[in-house]
């Protein structure tokens, strides 16, 4: 009874204090409880009473308007106080936001923008004030959270997911955030299982589990992780151990787990009542199914000391077939026909399908199929670039000067001759002076000067003097290009077939007297051959097996009795290349000189007079050439589809660069234009049920 004046009293100060007497105030003691007792008053004033109560900073925005009731029936604390005032905010749209020890009451939309308390760990206690929350998830993925807690949160405020850390960021009302942090411990645990071992009794491992696989992902996938998000669920993971026939399970929950184990225990049937005799069809990927089927019958005929499928003497079909293809390697070569299926033995190859069917007991199936999983591989291809440089320069100078003349009497018929006559640099004067007039002699090249007098009617060419310069410039530049899969040769052939007359014969029929002509014609190729065989090892180096030759027919053999003449240049070696590398494989730097000089003995050797008596030729031929190669290695389809695009970009480009120049006189405008480049295509979808990689077939 004695507490009731006291409260009366401070409730009376509150309401002078909304009057606009705060000096009433000053009577209450710091911690002493009290009565609130507002009726519709303004929360600005209700803001100040709370902040004179509660010793703190408080300013209210300008956007902050209207009246609030606030009422205790008995007395509270200031602390208590306090918190009713931001609940009855709370309910008004308001709330208040700390910042550096500054509160401000400002509208709940805009309270995620202010500067706020920033928790991390664990929620710190609870009430009306709007606080950013971090939360840090160990199992449980960040974005499959946000659709649970977002209808938790009210709509002012905000939830955001940080995909580095896996990590929350929720800001809103403390008492909220509680809540919010227990339901999230909840949900954020460990589902997985250990690792459980299903060993197998007739399946094989390896072809089982991709099935497994993608039964379990298309009967249970979930969504894909956002962009940029790393995927922190656990999965059902299936591996095959080859070594025992085992499978190794790790489910995301038991009850994947057992449905992992009712398919395999449904898939893991026999194929067959007897299990000998066992006939299985195996479809390969990369291998060539003849030439596989070779390798396995040697190698179960190593095991077996016996000869594998009773292959004996003479060439199997199988060897046939590779002897085939070698000789396919020949640019003259009509094409084979399809290869025929090897008969006999264990194990036969249908080249066809380009599957093997293996005839063997579950034991020795399992041994041949993971021998046939290593070999039945991607392999790598060389791209191989071969470049030929030639650079030829050619300087030839000649200078003669001849003449004839006769000397003595004409009346006593003595005449004599006199002059010189050279060979050198082209015709002589005496034959150029005879025979140019019937056509069948011509002037030699260059500058010829001569001189000709009349004697008796006839013009005789009695001086002759001739002067000649040449140079002779050849840049040639080869770049044949090769690609072909690892341990295969390649052959490339750029030039023409040529043919070469071997002998010929003429029967003369002394019947009839008929003839009948008789000639045998060999063909040879002329021009750039290239023919490579690579190995890579596994350090990247690449073994070349190289063959290349560069042929031409010589110009002046054309039309000689004597057949044709070739020029060939070739290179046989064997060399160690890195990646990308260039290497020189070998060239020729030739430097010929020759100098050729006729002259009148004494007389030609006069200086300056003596040039009158004599006739010289001098020539100069350098020749440089060289051969380059740069192998690169293409190990997937991906850098393959690259190469490809960038030879077909230039083509195309240098196809746009050769375009007409426009006209309208000769109405042809454009030249042929390579298309652009098919759009890559996307992976076509995998179906779930598609065939197996292998099919047992009851014998």
């Amino acid at each position: 009874m004695k507490l009731k004046p006291r409260l009366a009293i401070f409730s009376i100060a509150a309401c002078a204090a909304l009057a606009g007497a705060p000096g009433l105030l000053h009577a209450q003691k710091p911690g002493e409880p009290i009565t609130l007792n507002f009726a519709n008053a303004e929360i600005e004033a209700v803001a100040r009473t709370m902040a004179a109560i509660t010793g703190r900073s408080i300013v209210v925005d300008p956007r902050v308007k209207g009246t609030m009731n606030l009422n205790t029936d008995k007395p509270v604390t200031p602390s208590a106080a306090y918190n009713q005032f931001l609940a009855t905010l709370r309910l008004s749209g308001y709330t208040v936001v700390e910042a550096g020890g500054l509160y401000k009451v400002v509208p709940e939309a805009d309270a995620k923008l202010q500067g706020g308390a920033v928790q991390t760990g664990s929620v710190a206690s609870g009430g009306s004030q709007i606080v950013t929350q971090i939360f840090r998830l160990n199992y449980e993925t960040a974005n499959n959270m946000v659709p649970i807690l977002r209808p938790l949160i009210s709509p002012n405020n905000t939830i955001n997911v940080n995909p580095g850390n896996n990590s929350l960021v929720i800001t809103d009302y403390a008492d909220n955030l509680q809540r919010l942090g227990r339901i999230i411990s909840a949900l954020d645990v460990s589902n997985a299982t250990d690792v459980e071992i299903l060993p197998l009794k007739h399946a094989l491992a390896s072809d089982l589990a991709p099935l497994v696989m993608r039964l379990i992902e298309a009967g249970g996938a979930t969504g894909a992780p956002a962009a940029g998000q790393a995927d922190t669920s656990y999965k059902t993971t299936v591996v095959a151990e080859p070594r025992s026939n085992t499978l190794v399970v790790r489910a995301a929950n038991p009850a994947r787990l057992n449905l992992v184990r009712s398919l395999v225990e449904r898939l893991d049937q026999p194929t067959s009542q007897s299990a000998a005799g066992n006939i299985y069809v195996v479809y390969l990927k990369n291998a060539d199914a003849a030439k596989l089927a070779v390798t396995l019958r040697a190698a179960l005929s190593a095991n077996t000391g016996s000869t594998a499928g009773g292959v004996t003497g003479g060439a199997s079909p199988i060897t046939q077939v590779a002897n085939a293809n070698s000789a396919a390697n020949a640019a003259t070569a009509p094409i084979q026909a399809s290869a025929q299926p090897s008969t006999g033995g264990q194990i036969q190859a249908d080249p066809a399908t380009n599957s093997l069917i293996i005839t063997a007991p579950e034991p020795q199936y399992r041994q041949l199929r993971a021998v046939i999983d290593r070999l039945d591989q991607r392999r790598a291809q060389v791209y191989v670039e071969s470049l030929i440089a030639e650079v030829n320069a050619d300087k030839a100078a000649e200078f003669g000067i001849q003449w004839q003349g006769a000397v003595g009497k004409n009346g006593d018929k003595n005449i004599g001759v006199l002059g010189t006559n050279f060979s050198i640099g082209g015709q002589n004067i005496i034959s150029l002076a005879t025979q140019a007039a019937s056509g069948t002699v011509l002037p030699s090249t260059g500058a010829n000067f001569g001189i000709a007098r009349n004697t008796n009617g006839v013009y005789v060419l009695g001086f002759l003097a001739r002067f000649l310069e040449a140079n002779g410039d050849g840049n040639i530049l080869s770049t044949p290009n090769l690609l072909t899969l690892d341990n295969e040769e390649a052959k490339i052939v750029i030039g023409q077939n040529v043919p070469f007359v071997t002998g010929q014969y003429t029967n003369n029929n002394s019947s009839s007297g008929s003839v009948n002509p008789f000639q045998t014609v060999e063909r040879k190729d002329v021009g750039i051959t290239l023919r490579v065989k690579p190995q890579i090892s596994e350090n990247g180096t690449v073994r070349l097996q190289i063959f290349q030759e560069v042929s031409s027919v010589q110009a002046s053999s054309i039309n000689s009795a004597t057949g044709l003449i070739t020029n060939k240049r070739s290179i046989e070696s064997n060399v160690l290349v890195d990646d990308g590398a260039i290497v020189v494989l070998g060239g020729l730097l030739q430097d010929e000189y020759s100098g050729n000089q006729e002259k009148v003995p004494g007389l030609g050797d006069v200086p300056l007079f003596g040039n009158l008596f004599k006739s010289e030729a001098r020539s100069r031929k350098k020749t440089n050439l060289m051969v380059f190669l740069r192998p690169v290695v293409v190990r997937d389809s991906q850098q393959t589809e690259s190469l490809s695009l960038d030879r077909y970009d230039l083509m195309r480009l240098k196809q746009e660069a050769a375009q007409p120049v426009p006209s309208k006189v000769v109405p042809v405008n454009e030249a042929p234009v390579l298309p652009p480049p098919p759009a890559r295509k996307a992976p076509a979808a995998v179906d779930p049920l598609a065939g197996t990689p292998a099919r047992p077939v009851a014998p």
